[in-house]
């Protein structure tokens, strides 16, 4: 008979562990898991596990997580079988018992990368490119044109033609309606941003609309432009927009959760350069604390910049990140252990 191993863990790495111990396959032992009423397996204890654990079923061994404290020997005494700690990070599970730990796969995601050239009416169609490229190779999968206010544009319709010709699809970002209609007509796969005061211009070109609301904050205004253009069968994409710490941040998160509540089956837009460019933080985390929270939103589109001299290198970090979350979501585990890098 195999030896049959009880291992013990927190709420949290339960489906994370069984998948591990799935994936061993023929591992020379049988297994089961056991939550002892923990969400954080190294906050577990010895003595806690005293007091919880009263059945070992046919257990040969128990297997406690690496960060467990106390005195593994009264323990082993206490049950009549051994019980040891295994590795401090449930990854490393594999390699504890001999075997190759499998590579994560971080092939996939499902969040559109917007990355804005912000300056772009004082770049030449060169340096957009160059740009561009640089900002693909990083993982972008839409080029925004950032126009500015004030300022003219009078290559906007080449930019948009050259980045087309070049593979990359694009929008346009502007306060501008002239400016968006534009870009419409030059082929642009999307425009920033409608609004239901100019909602008008989704049927005058065929680039998908990201809408934003009228009035900052005025979620029922967006809404109201999200279902106007669904009951014309048109695409769009939605932004309540992100505020900056410490001005509203947490008030504009509660509505991209309440969007989400209200539009179940609305495609959304989150735009993190109020909070990663205006934030002088480590970007990375940021980013990571951001895709998660899009993820749990199911949140698939985001706009980013480049500008501040600690966000340069945001479009690699987020497309790092949404590859983590999807990955931690799909395999219902905690965002750990996913890259070295």
């Amino acid at each position: 008979m195999p030896e049959h191993i009880l291992f013990l863990t927190g709420r949290l790495a339960e489906s994370q562990l069984r998948r591990v111990l799935g994936d061993l396959g023929d591992a020379g032992f049988t297994w089961e898991v056991q939550v002892l009423g923990v969400q954080v397996a190294a906050l577990m204890t010895t003595d806690m596990i005293h007091r919880r654990l009263t059945d070992t079923g046919r257990a040969d061994r128990i297997m406690l997580p690496g960060r467990c404290r106390g005195d593994l020997a009264a323990l082993s005494a206490h049950f009549g079988i051994p019980v040891e700690r295994g590795p401090d990070e449930l990854m490393d599970l594999p390699e504890f018992f001999g075997r190759k730990r499998r590579a994560p796969d971080l092939s996939r995601h499902d969040v559109v990368l917007f990355a804005e050239l912000v300056d772009a009416p004082r770049m030449g169609i060169e340096a957009i490119l160059a740009q561009a490229a640089a900002y693909a190779a990083d993982g972008a999968d839409v080029i925004d044109i950032g126009c500015l206010p004030q300022t003219p544009f009078p290559h906007l319709e080449e930019t948009v033609r050259a980045l087309k010709a070049a593979g990359h699809r694009v929008s346009v970002d502007s306060l501008d309606t002239d400016e968006l209609l534009r870009g419409g007509r030059a082929g642009a796969d999307y425009l920033l941003s409608l609004s239901s005061a100019t909602l008008h211009l989704a049927d005058e070109v065929a680039s998908i609309p990201v809408l934003i609301p009228a009035r900052h904050g005025d979620l029922d205004d967006l809404v109201g432009a999200m279902q106007q253009l669904e009951a014309r069968g048109k695409p769009y994409l939605a932004d309540p927009i992100l505020d900056p710490l410490p001005f509203g941040f947490a008030s504009s998160l509660a509505r991209y959760h309440e969007l989400r509540r209200r539009m179940p089956q609305a495609e959304i837009l989150m735009g993190t350069g109020n909070v990663s460019e205006l934030t002088d933080a480590d970007t990375a985390g940021i980013h990571a604390l951001l895709l998660g929270i899009m993820a749990e939103l199911d949140i698939r589109a985001l706009l980013t910049t480049q500008v501040s001299p600690h966000c340069k290198s945001a479009v690699r970090e987020i497309d790092a990140a949404r590859r983590i979350m999807f990955a931690a979501r799909e395999a219902q585990s905690l965002p750990r252990d996913f890259s070295d890098d």
